[in-house]
């Protein structure tokens, strides 16, 4: 029998029922054993977030400084599975600080040697996030074979609104005619796709081969007008989030009028900065069709966003 261990930490709920969905066909596969393990900081971290709370975590996500985490309960250091899946959401353009404190931890020993599959939900940017997850898993010797991305309902606008109220109010529902905040219940339901198609996979030991097995599913696909928003948002990321860390760390009461500044740019970095990008890019990307192709297409490795066998995948 091959063991699946998935790993994940869900603050809303939301993560909880992506990977739920995902696994529900390897958790029925009765040559499986699938173990789910929580991970949980130690220091809860509250929702709906408090404004001030929110953005004082921002330096330390985007530097993956982690957070301590509470020892596991269904898994120790040093056991092994056929096949680790980490799912993950995404924090000012990086994985939340549990995973990263996972990631940190002697606990990610549970990942070398083994084929890894990392799930992501998130609003809608997540390639700087899983770049960094990327070498993480390297340097602890995993083997990424695959990627999977939901991202909420609406475009790239309406989320700027009802992301931030739902993570600041705890509200999800629509508003002024935006649609609900989070990933659309079907996109939930439909990873269930993702799920089938592995528990054939690994009947057939395709995991051992270190290739990708959701290839043609639709896992990811890269949305090319966000790819460099995210690229500039990140890079300013990294010279606040180390001018901040010089103020202190979480908590420190120091660090509020830097963080206000911060908030300031930020508010202008979406007013003006992002429309300006979007307006520059479609340019430049027809400018440079081969080399923003190249991106796309690298971006969306391993698993890709092709989609032949969906149909053959998809829940009744």
């Amino acid at each position: 029998m091959k063991k699946i261990l998935v790993l994940y930490y869900s603050q809303t709920g939301q993560l909880t029922n992506v990977v739920k969905s995902f696994t529900a066909p390897l958790q029925a596969d009765e040559n499986l054993e699938v173990i789910y393990q929580n991970i949980e900081p130690k220091i809860p971290y509250p929702f709906p977030w408090g404004y001030l709370e929110f953005f004082d975590i921002f330096p330390e996500s985007v530097y993956m400084n982690g957070c301590p985490i509470k020892p596991f309960d269904n898994v120790k250091e040093n056991d092994k599975f056929d096949l680790v899946i980490l799912a993950y959401t995404i924090w000012f353009l990086s994985p939340s600080l549990p995973i990263s404190g996972f990631l940190n931890s002697n606990y990610a020993k549970l990942l070398t040697d083994t084929p890894v599959i990392t799930l992501i939900a998130c609003r809608n940017m997540w390639i700087m996030a899983q770049e960094k997850v990327k070498v993480k898993l390297k340097a602890i010797g995993a083997k990424l074979i695959d990627n999977v991305v939901l991202i909420d309902q609406g475009g790239n606008l309406a989320t700027f609104i009802t992301t931030p109220r739902w993570m600041w109010t705890g509200n999800k529902n629509a508003i002024l005619g935006l649609p609900k905040a989070g990933v659309h219940p079907d996109e939930i339901k439909n990873a269930s796709r993702f799920g089938m198609a592995l528990s054939d996979a690994l009947a057939n030991d395709l995991e051992k081969k270190e290739k990708p097995l959701l290839k043609g599913l639709e896992a990811v696909k890269v949305d090319n007008s966000l790819v460099g928003t995210e690229k500039i948002a990140h890079k300013s990321f990294k010279i606040w989030g180390g001018l901040i860390q010089k103020f202190g760390t979480t908590g420190d009461k120091a660090r509020i009028p830097i963080l206000a500044l911060y908030f300031l740019f930020l508010l202008s970095l979406i007013v003006i900065i992002v429309p300006l990008n979007t307006i520059i890019k479609p340019i430049f990307r027809k400018l440079n069709r081969k080399k923003v192709e190249e991106e796309r297409l690298y971006f969306e490795e391993p698993s890709g966003s092709e989609k032949e066998r969906v149909k053959e995948y998809m829940s009744e």
